[in-house]
């Protein structure tokens, strides 16, 4: 990073670590991963053309420093922490080299992408929310870096922080793809076992949610139909009903929390849920029938 800001979760330290740990064979690639690294992770070359890379990664620092063919002549330097930022910095002279124009191979494209996940990207942890983002040093590091994640199907948001652009993901999918474009497994693995346990958890809590749902609105019925059933009782007597009629409010009556189904298992002979609910259906019309005469009665008086 050209700042050496922190670098975020443990997930992103672990992942960038992964990564420069990785052999590259071909001499292209590494060329890629070599400019890369340096075009991203430095600012702005000084008056004499030097540009100084800079992480707080010790393995990315060897990770450049195994690319450079005059690596004895730019040793990592080590520079202490501050108070704010108690990570040390390495810091390697990256020289003036930068890559000239996009590479048109995919997989120096994605060398490119993962040197700049290496040099100024970093992965929130999933506790906290998707988020993937790149700091680059410079407007025309942050404009070729968005050329080439538009290369690969994804399209970035994009911002400023503290006056420097800055490219984003939060959309777990897009995530899991860069991350896999650019080779690092372990991280995609961790993320995919993060989603699958959150979708876990949210269809268990809709099914519980659902449940108490039902559950109180079966518990709100069935005071009601015991209401209205305690009102014919009152007004009319169970024992002016049909038998069926009867036995559904007797059952009710002495049942009051049991569900439709669980009062057919009880009738004698035992009947379906909607014949029961049909003949509950048949008391609360008796019982508004009831409940108009009353107040027909009152009225006249």
């Amino acid at each position: 990073m050209t700042s050496g800001a922190a670098e975020g979760s443990s997930l992103s330290r672990d992942a960038k670590d992964a990564l420069a740990r990785q052999p590259v064979s071909a001499e292209h690639c590494r060329a890629a991963l070599r400019a890369g690294l340096v075009l991203y992770g430095s600012g702005e070359p000084g008056a004499s053309g030097a540009r100084e890379f800079r992480t707080q990664r010790p393995a990315v620092a060897r990770l450049l420093w195994s690319l450079l063919d005059d690596r004895k002549d730019r040793p990592i330097r080590r520079i202490p922490g501050s108070r704010l930022r108690r990570l040390p910095t390495y810091a390697i002279d990256a020289g003036p080299e930068q890559p000239a124009r996009r590479p048109s191979a995919r997989c120096d494209r994605r060398m490119e992408l993962r040197a700049a996940f290496l040099a100024c990207g970093s992965l929130s942890s999933p506790a906290r929310g998707y988020h993937l983002e790149f700091v680059p040093g410079t407007r025309a590091a942050a404009e070729r870096l968005s050329a080439l994640l538009r290369a690969e199907g994804l399209q970035p948001k994009s911002g400023l922080r503290r006056g420097r652009p800055l490219l984003y993901f939060k959309n777990v999918d897009a995530i899991t793809q860069l991350l896999a474009t650019i080779g690092a497994s372990h991280a995609v693995l961790h993320l995919e076992d993060v989603r699958a346990l959150k979708e876990t958890k949210n269809r268990i809590r809709r099914l519980v949610n659902t449940e108490a749902a039902n559950v109180d609105r079966a518990a709100s019925a069935a005071a009601a139909q015991s209401a209205s059933i305690a009102f014919v009782a009152d007004a009319y007597g169970l024992g002016n009903l049909t038998p069926a009629l009867r036995e559904v409010a007797e059952l009710r009556l002495a049942h009051p929390t049991e569900t439709l189904a669980e009062l057919g298992r009880r009738c004698n002979p035992p009947v379906k849920k909607s014949t029961v609910n049909g003949r509950i259906a048949a008391l609360a019309r008796l019982a508004a029938r009831l409940g108009d005469r009353n107040a027909s009665a009152l009225a006249r008086r």
